[in-house]
């Protein structure tokens, strides 16, 4: 007699053998298709706590795992110190990283083999490379210029609270309309470079803005939709956090601790 179960097994057998979409397991796919996931990533090290905003590894090697097979070719536009670029590494992928500020590209160059440009995101020139799938953490808006308890502890370690004072750095963009056009802007402008059919990831947090909440994430989502076709979204929580009292007594403010991460599809 033939169980449920054991039909299950066979059309997973089956459909994996026919995969051409990357390398995992039937048991992985469906663990990385439930659309939300806890991931909190260990401490850490010394020479990455200068960056302010850094993407765990463990979470990026996921999405790359996922998305591509080996040999493929990853891009991430906001490389930072480099946490793509190690994911990169581990998964045997070619990465490539743009970074606007030196001395996060330094950092970066030193943790990996791939190949990172120092530049900025808006220059279209500085990709000419085929890439099969885009993942990255942009600025989250000016979240970062914010003067909460968080940024007041990096401050008393001397790490930095925000990225840099240029006027290239999108982080200082104070204009909340204007931030969103020009972080979809670096998308689209990567998008003739991503393959027919590729996927792009952008890891965002939504944020309060005095006593606005700005739907941040879903907002880059919308102003991408003519470019790409949002295919569905993973949220990333994290249950490990510090929890500070805001609006204690008085006012409900939330403690956000979930990112948003937006899966396109080039049209």
């Amino acid at each position: 007699m033939q169980h449920e179960g054991d039909d299950k097994s066979s059309f997973l057998f089956f459909f994996m053998r026919q995969n051409k979409f990357n390398d995992i397991s039937s048991k992985d796919w469906l663990k990385f298709t439930k659309s939300w996931f806890v991931h909190n990533p260990p401490p850490r090290k010394d020479v990455e706590k200068l960056h302010p905003a850094k993407f765990p590894e463990g979470l990026v090697k996921e999405f790359i795992l996922f998305f591509t097979r080996k040999g493929e070719v990853v891009l991430d536009p906001f490389a930072g110190t480099g946490s793509t670029l190690v994911a990169c590494d581990e998964t045997e992928r070619k990465g490539i990283g743009i970074e606007l500020l030196e001395k996060y590209a330094v950092i970066a160059q030193r943790r990996t083999k791939q190949k990172i440009s120092v530049g900025n995101a808006l220059d279209g020139s500085l990709v000419n490379e085929h890439i099969d799938f885009i993942i990255t953490s942009p600025p989250y808006g000016p979240m970062l210029n914010k003067k909460g308890l968080a940024q007041k502890q990096r401050s008393d370690k001397n790490l930095d609270t925000r990225y840099s004072d240029s006027e290239d750095d999108l982080g200082n963009v104070k204009d909340y309309e204007l931030f969103v056009q020009k972080v979809a802007l670096v998308f689209q402008q990567l998008k003739k470079n991503l393959k027919d059919g590729g996927y792009l990831v952008v890891i965002l947090q939504n944020y309060r803005d005095g006593k606005l909440y700005r739907p941040l994430a879903y907002d880059v989502a919308r102003a991408l939709s003519k470019d790409y076709t949002f295919v569905g979204e993973r949220i990333w929580c994290q249950d490990n956090k510090t929890l500070f009292p805001y609006g204690l007594g008085y006012s409900y403010v939330p403690n956000v601790h979930h990112h948003v991460c937006l899966i396109m599809r080039k049209c």
